[in-house]
């Protein structure tokens, strides 16, 4: 049976896309471009299927929609920059397959530029049809807040950019059946740049604080008090907080390898917040020798794995930097995640513990890296013989705070 969607990457932006297009009764299939991992739960995913939300493995399906949107990862190559081979795999069976008169979204976090100087190539040269006059071509970035429960993408407006004015309209009509509010630009150029900034705006003021982080330990101020603070202010101050490392799939962009096109400041904020599991390692390693032991042989714990929350994602968590850093000095770590069942470092099985309370007290150092609600922080400060606390969840006074 045709399908009036379909999604090509059922990764973490395509998964969410599908989710909110069946619960506006949007007939969807998805295709995936990979061993691709979503935040969905399963229980999600069963209301899924159970609205008709189908996943195919024959690629020929995908001609016979209305409406595709590619949402392959895009993740960082080993060069530095964006990975973009999902994407290509994606638009090359996309292309294979288009008809007349679809309309082809891309939402894959991209460089400026890419929807028309990379897909529309690939689209073109593999259906023998033109961009603009054959079908509808547009960019929309991925605001997808995986775990938000206050932010959807039915009261999340949705940017959009096409490559003609029929070509966003076309795609504007889609998303209109999605969202509350429908925002075009100029063109793909300028939603593709919407992206580029609101990733690197994260970057940026997560940098920033993770900077003040490791002042206010020099100077003996308490970070989160000034956060609590500043965040009273009603204009010009949005609160930022500080972490062991920034996670999650949006890889900031600084586009130093395009000539005169870099982007100082967020090639300097990814340097400070790719610094910050080795200054957590740092702190704790600091805090054992406070106590009379030693990196070497101490039995650490860390707890919550994932990059975020009370999710079972851990793409670009830095618990793997940090659990690397410890076992290269010798400790001997352990973690606890109620969301994670195994978990490997240097391709060697990290034990998991079973019992919390059990696990932190045998330990010589526990490390929060995420707080998930589960945790009683309150109850894990008194049992832990030395806590450190990377998210300054615990009550003031009962553990050491990054």
């Amino acid at each position: 049976m045709p399908a009036d969607l379909a999604v090509i990457g059922l990764g973490p932006y395509g998964l969410p896309l599908a989710q909110a297009a069946v619960a506006a009764g949007v007939s969807t299939i998805g295709y995936a471009t990979g061993p691709e991992a979503g935040s969905l739960s399963p229980a999600e995913l069963r209301r899924m299927l159970a609205k008709g939300f189908r996943v195919v493995e024959d690629p020929a399906q995908l001609g016979r929609v209305r409406t595709a949107v590619i949402c392959a990862p895009s993740p960082r190559g080993a060069d530095g920059g964006l990975d973009l081979g999902q994407v290509e795999a994606a638009a090359r069976t996309l292309a294979e397959r288009l008809r007349p008169h679809t309309t082809v979204i891309l939402e894959s976090p991209v460089h400026p530029g890419t929807t028309e100087d990379f897909l529309r190539p690939l689209l073109e040269k593999g259906s023998g049809l033109r961009a603009g006059r054959d079908f509808h071509l547009a960019y929309s970035p991925s605001r997808v807040n995986p775990g938000n429960r206050d932010f959807t993408p039915a009261n999340t407006p949705k940017v959009i950019g096409g490559l003609t004015p029929a070509c966003t309209e076309s795609a504007a009509t889609f998303y209109g059946r999605l969202t509350d509010k429908v925002v075009r630009a100029r063109g793909p150029r300028e939603a593709e740049t919407v992206q580029l900034l609101e990733t690197n705006f994260r970057h940026v003021n997560i940098a920033l604080v993770n900077e003040m982080a490791v002042l206010c330990h020099d100077l003996g101020v308490d970070l989160w008090d000034v956060i609590r603070c500043a965040e009273t202010k009603p204009f010009g101050f949005q609160a930022f907080r500080p972490g062991p490392g920034v996670g999650g799939h949006g890889v900031a962009q600084d586009l130093s390898g395009r000539p005169s096109r870099g982007l100082r400041m967020v090639e300097l904020a990814q340097q400070v917040n790719s610094r910050m599991p080795g200054y957590v390692v740092q702190r704790a390693a600091a805090l054992l020798n406070e106590h009379g032991k030693s990196a070497r042989g101490a039995r650490v714990l860390l707890l919550g794995v994932t990059y975020k929350a009370d999710l079972a994602d851990q793409q670009n968590s830095p618990a793997q930097e940090i659990a690397m850093r410890f076992m290269e000095l010798g400790a001997a770590v352990s973690y606890h995640d109620p969301h994670i069942a195994s978990w490997s470092v240097l391709d060697r099985p990290v034990p998991r513990a079973d019992s919390l309370y059990e696990a932190a007290a045998d330990a010589d150092l526990t490390i929060l890296v995420q707080q998930h609600r589960t945790y009683d922080l309150q109850g894990l400060s008194v049992k832990a013989q030395l806590l450190l606390d990377t998210r300054g969840a615990t009550p003031t006074g009962a553990a050491h705070r990054l």
